[in-house]
């Protein structure tokens, strides 16, 4: 089990040395992560999904539409997140309707945002910004995208002083997952935000984070 842990922290640590951006998208088998949210625990539906009026708290992190500071507005029926991030990273969920659904989709509980449109319209599902706050600071982290259609997406990794440290763009997103690694290793990506622009919308599921331990 030592030999394991030891070739799992070797890994990370050889991902995060690689990374020569702030923050690198990069294989998610090359992380060894050691916690995930499923979202299968939490109450869901399938077609428009079962409504999240509030914010999401899950064990590890909380799961919302942006961070306070920050505005929402549309670009079509897609979310569009401008402004600065407010120290400390706090974050909010979106307005009634607008906010976050729980969506049973083959075999699977999945996190889907709702656009301006708002639940429980199809042409709103999937096209709402999310965002998630860690309880603790991470220097890397994984999720999967569900329902993509290959459109655009964007991640904006951010501290917990509210500075973004990096802004990436996906490669086009389908039912993929994506790693996430902080350049040098550094522990401080405390929060990310998603927004897409798929003509079809997407959601996300197997969010993985947390440090393997280090051996004595």
């Amino acid at each position: 089990m030592r030999h394991e842990v030891a070739i799992a922290c070797w890994m990370t640590a050889s991902a995060a040395s690689a990374c020569e951006a702030p923050v690198c998208i990069v294989d998610p088998d090359a992380l060894a992560l050691t916690r995930i949210i499923t979202f299968d625990d939490t109450r869901a539906t399938r077609g428009p999904g079962h409504p999240i009026k509030d914010l999401l708290v899950m064990q590890g992190a909380v799961f919302g539409e942006r961070f306070a500071g920050q505005e929402v507005s549309g670009t079509g029926d897609h979310d569009q997140i401008t402004g600065t991030a407010l120290p400390p990273l706090t974050v909010l969920p979106g307005a009634d309707g607008q906010n976050l659904s729980i969506v049973y989709f083959r075999g699977n509980n999945i996190l889907n945002g709702y656009g301006i449109a708002g639940y429980p319209r199809r042409h709103a599902q999937g096209e709402g910004a999310i965002s998630a706050l860690f309880d603790e600071d991470q220097s890397a982290l994984a999720f999967q995208i569900r329902g993509g259609e290959d459109g655009p997406a964007r991640v904006a990794v951010l501290a917990r002083d509210g500075t973004v440290i990096a802004e990436l763009d996906l490669p086009p997103p389908g039912e993929y997952e994506y790693g996430f690694v902080r350049a040098g290793g550094v522990a401080d990506i405390a929060g990310i935000l998603i927004t897409n622009r798929d003509p079809q919308g997407l959601a996300i599921d197997n969010v993985r984070f947390g440090k393997a331990p280090e051996l004595g």
